[in-house]
């Protein structure tokens, strides 16, 4: 069996890629040929701007920020020889936010998943948690070094316990030197030894055991505390050598420079094993418990150290039954404490070495690869059959509960605030008519659907707020200060267009008369400026409204013929910009495109116009050919727009533009009664809960809100009204396509039930 396998590698010089490079060899070891080419292959992951030597099992390159290479290495696993694929996962080796771009990749393999953590995090930030929980739903098992870990995948990600599989870091293979012997090479003879290492960083607090050792050295002056580790290449970039520089300063503040050495290098195994073999005392003096995997400490337990250290995750479990000694995050007193009593005590110190080495040899590296080679053979032989049970039709009980607590977070006595800064009103923003007119058309859906009492309240602020920014003239302002001062004369025809849909729908599904009526008022008072509308949006939000008040009043011919103007021009920019290749409305797709044939689709029912029927469909088409992937949708980007025969903008993709999508859809099948039309609008929603690009969910379950924008570095955090709207509109549009397709396969069943009004 071939496995590809996913991370840093040496000569890259990193911890991750160390054990990357230890895991393969242990796993080909375990094989009959135990060669590395016929068993496994590499893509290595590199910082941008590097490039190494890498030795011949390293097949492909990924440049870390390069969001384009992690989808070309899917394409070359899955056209490759591989039978599974094994990934390193920390959050930090990855491209975009916390590490975000490695979803694409993972969800394009066509391979069985197997994912190493090497941090489980307590506390993730939302892109941190989302990211975890799809790698779980991906990963056919997933592999982590400590109990805790387990406890945290289940209890804060959700993942299945049966997915997780407990395997110990490895420890190499190693010649095990007598400790005087070792202490002889290094020049250490009659010294007591302690030895600390790992890249360097400000959480490894070195300074906490620095500041232990004055106390130590008065009754130990033959004591040399080694500390080897080059700086963190991250906290290199960033902060060049700070932190070592504090440290030198401490020993020379503390008369400790006969005492303390720094080795800045990143050590061979053969020379950590050797260091390791002369220390008396591994001291990691970590700052906090956040550290589910420590492989040096794993590597000093395997090497039979004594080791004192702090309480952090992995220690607290590696280090039980006497294999060590803990003391308190930054207690430099209780640290000297500890040191003395050990240094003081030859059989104490000899007890814990030995219990480490006995536990040590349980998790030397060929133990640890026989365990992932049988993992990876299980996952392989049975993964067609795991799978096949996850390929289920859509349950509309996988949706979030119907919750409108963020529509009414940002809803105050004026209307609907416009944005937010993550989940938190944004009131220096003000508001919109655009808004609040998306505000009350989901507030009557959901009144509709649910008789919520909720949608029912905030319904007349709404309203009202449409009411107040209507002119004199009928014509809309569209933007109001938090307080309450006019920021424009006029709103755009988008604005006007979207309030004509609002109050049409209001017409056609009013919840008391006293609504009705209003909403009348405000309608005919606008109907004036319908022949005035010259934009294609405009136009097409405002058949929208039109053919949502025609179902309620169809005898107003005047009100068709204001309609059929503005199909007119609708029809005519396609034919204008449309070709064989290009069936659109312009010379560019940009936001909100799927409105353009819903209005045309809506328009049809009420007028059986077999052209504007005709370029719907063609229309849609196309569009969905641009968009709609076997997996996701992917609406088109606003960083650039789609040219006319130029590439497509994958980013940044916006919320109105898959309700737009979803409602199309919606209107299509029950134009068309095609059932293949429900699937695709499942398709498109499913958008906000992950399946799209970065496979990251954009509704805050949290929250209750939906993120603003997917971009290419990860989601758009802050969750205004436009986005929130668009996913609780697209969420009751689904409802209720779900009750029609149910009423629709009873009809075709000849099976009475009660009629669902559209």
């Amino acid at each position: 069996m071939k496995i590809a396998f996913i991370g840093t590698y040496p000569p890259r010089q990193c911890g991750i890629g160390t054990f990357t490079n230890n895991l393969v060899k242990a796993i080909v070891a375990n094989t009959d040929s135990k060669k590395i080419s016929k068993h496994a292959m590499v893509i290595a992951i590199n910082e941008d701007g590097q490039k190494y030597e890498y030795p011949d099992e390293v097949k492909h390159v990924i440049r870390q920020n390069h969001q384009r290479d992690y989808v070309d290495a899917a394409k070359f696993i899955n056209y490759s020889d591989a039978e599974v694929c094994i990934l390193q996962h920390e959050f930090g080796i990855f491209g975009g936010d916390d590490g975000v771009y490695i979803l694409p990749l993972l969800h394009r393999l066509e391979i069985p998943l197997v994912v190493t953590f090497h941090t489980v995090l307590k506390d993730p930030s939302y892109t941190q948690r989302s990211i975890v929980e799809e790698i779980g739903k991906k990963a056919a098992r997933i592999v982590v070094m400590s109990k805790r870990a387990v406890e945290f995948l289940t209890d804060i990600y959700g993942v299945p316990k049966e997915k997780i599989a407990l395997i110990e870091h490895g420890v190499p293979e190693f010649k095990h030197l007598p400790i005087e012997k070792a202490k002889q090479k290094h020049g250490l003879a009659g010294k007591k030894v302690l030895f600390t290492f790992g890249l360097l960083s400000r959480n490894k607090g070195i300074e906490t055991a620095i500041n232990a050792l004055p106390k130590v050295v008065e009754k130990h002056p033959d004591l040399r505390y080694i500390v080897l580790g080059a700086t963190h290449p991250n906290v290199l970039k960033h902060a060049g050598d700070e932190y070592r520089d504090y440290l030198r300063r401490l020993v020379k503040k503390l008369g400790l420079e006969k005492h303390v050495y720094f080795n800045n290098e990143f050590a061979t195994e053969e020379k950590l094993f050797e260091y390791l073999n002369a220390s008396d005392i591994y001291i990691t003096p970590y700052l906090n418990e956040a550290q589910i995997t420590s492989g040096t400490l794993s590597y000093a337990i395997g090497a039979g150290c004594t080791v004192v250290s702090t309480p952090y995750w992995h220690a607290q479990e590696l280090l039980d039954n006497d294999r060590g000694r803990l003391f308190d995050f930054k207690n430099s007193e209780e640290l000297s404490e500890i040191l003395i009593d050990l240094l003081n005590n030859e059989e104490k110190l000899a007890q814990i070495s030995s219990n480490a080495f006995d536990y040590g040899k349980k998790i030397k590296w060929p133990k640890v690869g026989k365990q992932y080679l049988y993992l990876a053979e299980y996952v392989n032989d049975n993964w067609e059959k795991e799978i096949a049970t996850e390929k289920q039709l859509i349950d509309i009980r996988m949706l979030p509960a119907y919750n409108l607590e963020h529509i009414a977070r940002l809803t105050d006595d004026t209307g609907i605030v416009q944005h937010a800064k993550y989940g938190i009103p944004n009131l220096k923003e003000g508001y919109c008519v655009d808004d609040n007119s998306r505000a009350l058309l989901m507030a009557l859906m959901a009144y509709r659907q649910n008789k919520d009492k909720e949608a029912l309240r905030l319904m007349p602020i709404y309203l009202s707020y449409i009411h107040y920014m209507q002119r004199e003239n009928g014509d809309f302002r569209n933007f109001l200060s938090f307080s309450r001062q006019f920021l424009d004369e006029y709103g755009s025809e988008d604005s006007f267009g979207r309030t004509i849909w609002a109050l049409g729908y209001l017409l056609r599904f009013p919840p008391n008369d006293s609504f009705r009526q209003i909403g009348r008022d405000i309608f005919f008072k606008s109907v004036q400026h319908f022949d005035k509308l010259e934009s294609i949006r405009g136009a097409a939000n405002t058949i929208i409204g039109i053919c949502y008040y025609l179902k309620d009043a169809q005898n107003d011919e005047g009100m068709v013929q204001k309609m059929n103007r503005l199909v007119n021009i609708i029809t005519s920019k396609y034919e204008e910009n449309s070709t064989d290749t290009w069936k659109w409305f312009e010379n560019e797709m940009t936001y909100d495109n799927a409105i353009i044939p819903l209005a045309l689709m809506s328009a049809y029912e009420i007028t059986g116009d077999e052209k504007a029927y005709n370029i719907a469909i063609e229309a849609t088409n196309f569009l969905e050919s641009k968009t709609l992937k076997p997996d996701y949708f992917v609406p088109v980007g606003n960083k650039g727009w789609l040219q006319k025969d130029g590439e497509m903008p994958e980013y940044d993709q916006q919320s109105i533009d898959v309700m737009a999508m979803i409602l199309l859809y919606y209107q299509t099948f029950q134009v068309t009664k095609q059932r293949d039309y429900i699937d695709r609008m499942f398709k498109c929603y499913l958008w906000f809960l992950g399946e799209n690009s970065l496979r990251l969910p954009l509704f805050d379950h949290e929250t209750n809100g939906c993120c603003d924008g997917l971009e290419s570095s990860g989601v758009n955090r802050n969750q205004g009204a436009e986005s929130t709207l668009a996913y609780w509109i697209s969420h009751l549009a689904i409802l209720a396509a779900q009750e029609k397709e149910h009423v629709y396969m009873k009809k075709e069943n000849n099976v009475k039930s009660e009629p669902v009004l559209v």
